[in-house]
């Protein structure tokens, strides 16, 4: 069993400190709450994205797809966009459909409706730009997977507190900021990593850190 590398820390333990403000909290709060049911896809592409955040990111905690969907609702960008792909809304839209439309082809099924190691290998042909048929209008398989699956799919993960307490983040730097930034320093709000034989010690520190 792998030990946590931030034993016993919570970032949102920070939400009523001076570490986070009333945007932050307001942001956080939408990012655990987002709507059960898709405002952006339609029933079909929902269930095909829940099935490829399931293989993307194998995990029950965090709510991709919902928070996916709301990426797209909202039409906030990520302020660029590789120019060999049609727009976000556009590029998921088709890219979905011709995920279905490959997995028909070869199964009979759609995406969604297909065993997990099937869903695996037609993800690793969409990775390698083995999927090509008419369905991708021309899109290439590999650019959706690399700019558009791994962006927002992991990008929605690493957004969420879950994943911050993962990896020890302590959240947005305003309003208090980040000080001690040398090498192997760290504030006394930030996560104390578990080193070997100290899992009791930092799990002691986390507890407390606010």
């Amino acid at each position: 069993m792998n030990l946590p590398r931030y034993p016993g820390y919570d970032v949102m333990s920070k939400r009523d400190t001076p570490s986070w403000d009333d945007k932050t909290r307001e942001v956080i709060d939408q990012r655990l709450n987002p709507p059960n049911e898709p405002r952006f896809f339609d029933a079909v592409q929902w269930k095909c994205l829940r099935a490829l955040c399931a293989c993307i990111v194998p995990q029950d905690v965090v709510p991709l797809a919902a928070l996916v969907d709301e990426k797209l609702v909202t039409g906030i960008g990520d302020g660029y966009r590789d120019a060999r792909l049609p727009s976000m809304p556009d590029a998921w839209r088709i890219g979905l459909a011709a995920l279905d439309a490959e997995s028909r082809v070869r199964h009979e099924l759609p995406f969604g409706s297909i065993d997990k190691e099937a869903q695996n290998v037609l993800i690793k042909q969409m990775q390698d730009g083995k999927l090509s048929s008419d369905a991708w209008q021309g899109m290439s398989s590999a650019l959706f997977f690399s700019k558009r699956v791994l962006h927002d799919i992991c990008g929605s993960y690493y957004s969420h507190p879950h994943a911050w307490s993962e990896i020890g983040f302590g959240g947005p730097a305003n309003p208090r900021g980040y000080v001690r930034m040398y090498f192997d320093r760290r504030d006394p709000w930030e996560a104390a990593e578990a080193k070997p034989g100290h899992e009791a010690q930092a799990q002691k520190e986390n507890r407390h850190v606010r």
